[in-house]
Formats: structure tokens, sequence, C-alpha cells
């Protein structure tokens, strides 16, 4: 039995919701402000990502990751094929965050219309991180429960199978359908993907947030993401259309049917003190219920 094997059948039994929750870990975005926001409101218990914006490019995103490393946080930098031009841009990148002492990434293709060089998808990045000798014990890749707005699903799925030897995780796009979100998981571990699936959900942002948020991401990329979490905006529409606490505990509910839970990947839109008080809110509530039972 292969080690992936064992990680994929220790973590195949039932997690509680309160281990769910105690295992979060949160999306940042590398904005003017965050690296205080994150020493303020987070612990360095809860791991991070930090995304890239098309505008910047990948710099901000990998100086805030050297900035948190150093304060002493688990940090994976997102890195979007598309941002990079060759192989030797993949090697530096490589060799940069394996000085800072990085030991987790999060591949994606990335949403420029344009590939800045020879790497259209996800794919073609891990292939030559892979040659080039990376130094990271954990990988991530993308998952779309729901589909994704400009790729069918056969694409999705065939992406996936090719993807998957080269990474140790999947981390999901927001689906507000747990249903949708453990059959999903269910069906690509049936089809022998045996990676840990850590499934992406909003924190407790509000809708004035995430319209400032998309205004100042660029306007081609802001109507990317919009139309990318056009799930998430319909829902901040609606009074009380959507409560996080209500969608991880379905999500919890769901783990047993969903193959191989790795955990819950909030996406905080740097809403960090709200989020914060929200996941020790909820991890309060569940740990005294299991005191009780």
């Amino acid at each position: 039995m292969t080690t992936q094997q064992e990680v994929a059948g220790s973590q195949r039994r039932r997690p509680s919701p309160a281990e769910l929750v105690r295992t979060m870990s949160y999306e940042v975005m590398p904005f003017r402000g965050t690296e205080q926001a994150v020493l303020e409101h987070v612990p360095t218990t809860v791991p991070l990502t930090v995304t890239v914006t098309e505008a910047k490019g990948l710099e901000p995103t990998l100086d805030l990751t050297e900035r948190l490393l150093r304060h002493g946080y688990q940090v994976a930098p997102h890195l979007p094929a598309r941002q990079f031009t060759d192989r030797g841009h993949v090697a530096g990148v490589v060799a940069r965050l394996s000085e800072a002492g990085v030991r987790s990434v999060f591949v994606i293709g990335g949403d420029a219309p344009k590939p800045a060089g020879e790497f259209a998808d996800a794919y073609a990045l891990l292939r030559t991180m892979a040659d080039v000798g990376h130094p990271f014990t954990e990988v991530g890749i993308g998952g779309y429960p729901e589909g994704h707005a400009t790729i069918s699903a056969a694409a999705l799925d065939e992406a996936l199978r090719a993807k998957a030897p080269l990474a140790t995780r999947i981390i999901t796009q927001i689906c507000f359908d747990a249903a949708v979100t453990g059959a999903w998981s269910a069906g690509i571990a049936a089809s022998g993907i045996d990676l840990p699936v850590h499934i992406g959900l909003p924190g407790p942002v509000n809708r004035q947030k995430l319209v400032r948020i998309s205004a100042g991401i660029g306007l081609g990329q802001s109507a990317r993401f919009l139309r990318k979490q056009q799930n998430l905006v319909w829902r901040l529409l609606l009074p009380h259309g959507y409560e996080p606490t209500k969608l991880a505990l379905r999500l919890a509910a769901e783990a047993p049917r969903g193959g191989i839970i790795g955990g819950l990947h909030v996406f905080t839109f740097n809403e960090l003190a709200k989020t914060e008080a929200w996941r020790r809110e909820l991890l309060a509530r569940l740990d005294a219920k299991d005191v009780r039972a």
C-alpha cells in the first residue's frame, strides 16, 4: 500500500463537525492591509492560501507569502499557470519559495484570457514543476463540484485525472449545495482519485465587501471574478440568502458520503475579523455539544 493510499484510508472515516471546523484553512487576497489584518485576527494555527490578482501578477502574492511565513503562519501561495512565462520562470519561483521555507502551494490555471507564456493550464505547470524538482510536500489543485462557467464537465474530469498524480489534495470552488459537493467528492473517489478534498465555502462576507473587492481588481478581471462567483452574488442579493454556519454543518453531515474529506477551506474575501470570530463561535458551540453528548 502506498503512503497516499494509507493517508486516504485514514481520512475515509467520518470527520466530526468540530474536526472540520478545527482544521479550517483561510484564503486571503494580497491587498494593502492584508498582512496586518492577518496578524491581528488570525492565529498561526490556521493554514492560509494567498490568491493572485491578474492585474498585479505574482509578485504581491509571493511577497505576502514570505512575510506571513516569517510571522509563523503556514502559507500556500496560488500559482496560476497562465502567469508563468517559461521553464526558467517556474524554476526561479520554485527556488524562491523553497528558500523562503514554503512547503505548500495551490496550482491553478488562472483567469488570464491569454497565457503569458507556454503554460495554458495547471497540468502543464505541474509537469514542469515536477521536472525542475520542487520541494513542496503539499500540492493543491482545484475541484469544481458545480462545474465551470467556461470549461465543459468532460474537460474538467479529464484535467482532474491528469493532475491528480502530481498533487496531494483538492480544494473545491464554492458550492452551496452540500449534497452536490458530497456526491462529487464520492464520485471522484470512486473513479480512483484518492486525494483528500478540502471543501470551499464563503465565510461571513457581505455584499458591500464583495462589490468593493470586485471593483478593486480591474474591470476585465472583475467581470470574470463575478461570473465565477455568480452563485455567491445571487445568494447575497437575497435577504438572509447565505449563512455560513448552516452550510458548514450540512457539509459535515455529507462527509460520510463525500469520499475523502480533508477539511473546510474558507474564502474570506479578507473579512478576517468576522471570519475568525465566526469560526471560534462555531467551534465553541460544537465542542459544547460534544461535551453534552
